[in-house]
């Protein structure tokens, strides 16, 4: 997820001495908000997914195998449509609206998610929750530390996440369990490379926008790149781990 911001700087400027320390502390204090507010989202999620299961409302959504009513639908479309009021409108709205809109594509991601716990076992999710957690925080080590340029990275990734869309909507109208299986594969692949890439812009873009009032609002906008990251990693894992309930 991009904002309107332009994070087309290899690497942070920064001068020597106090400056440098000045620099660093700053960075660090940028990258750790970010990493707040993206554990933060996800911890809404994954509350509000287990509360919905579990109250049974879910099934006021979706039926027994996960598929959806009306309603449903509109819940599960609604995240794609706050993200793109996010990033289209980021330079309009206030740091407060950023915020907003963030909390509450989190909570409505969770109730979207709530289907997860009639497919698979409650063991198996959180395995693969814990998995997931540790490989993510490897790769967005990595993304945050290497010297490597990354940005080339980006327009492959973008084709293969769009090549990704397309083959899973293909699967949706003609199934296949090679085809379910292979996608899987890729999407793991996929969002572990988005994972370091957009570890290294967020960290670029705090060049870019301290000082500014575009910072608390950069701040929010790389916690929800992070947190699709993170939530599409789980789910693409969880289709390998996971343990059915059938």
């Amino acid at each position: 997820m991009a904002n309107q911001v332009d994070p087309r700087i290899a690497f942070p400027r920064a001068g020597t001495g106090a400056q440098a320390a000045s620099f660093d502390a700053g960075l660090r204090s940028y990258m750790l908000s970010v990493y707040n507010y993206m554990a933060s989202g996800v911890l809404l999620t994954g509350v509000v997914a287990l509360g919905f299961a579990q109250s049974g409302m879910v099934n006021t959504l979706f039926n027994e195998v996960g598929r959806p009513s009306l309603l449903g639908w509109i819940v599960m479309l609604a995240p794609l449509g706050l993200v793109i009021t996010m990033s289209a409108a980021i330079n309009r709205l206030s740091e407060f609206s950023v915020k907003a809109l963030f909390w509450g594509f989190a909570a409505i991601m969770g109730v979207s998610m709530s289907t997860i716990f009639l497919r698979y076992t409650g063991g198996s999710i959180a395995s693969t929750f814990f998995a997931t957690a540790a490989g993510f925080g490897a790769l967005s080590l990595y993304g945050y530390t290497t010297k490597r340029d990354l940005g080339a990275m980006g327009k492959f990734l973008m084709m293969g996440l769009v090549g990704l869309i397309v083959a899973m909507l293909i699967n949706a109208f003609f199934p296949s369990a090679q085809g379910s299986l292979l996608i899987s594969f890729v999407g793991v692949l996929l969002f572990s490379a988005l994972t370091v890439y957009d570890t290294q812009k967020i960290k670029n873009m705090y060049d870019v926008v301290q000082g500014s009032d575009m910072y608390g609002k950069s701040i929010v906008m790389g916690a929800l790149t992070l947190y699709l990251d993170f939530i599409n990693l789980f789910l693409f894992l969880l289709r390998f781990t996971g343990g059915s309930r059938n």
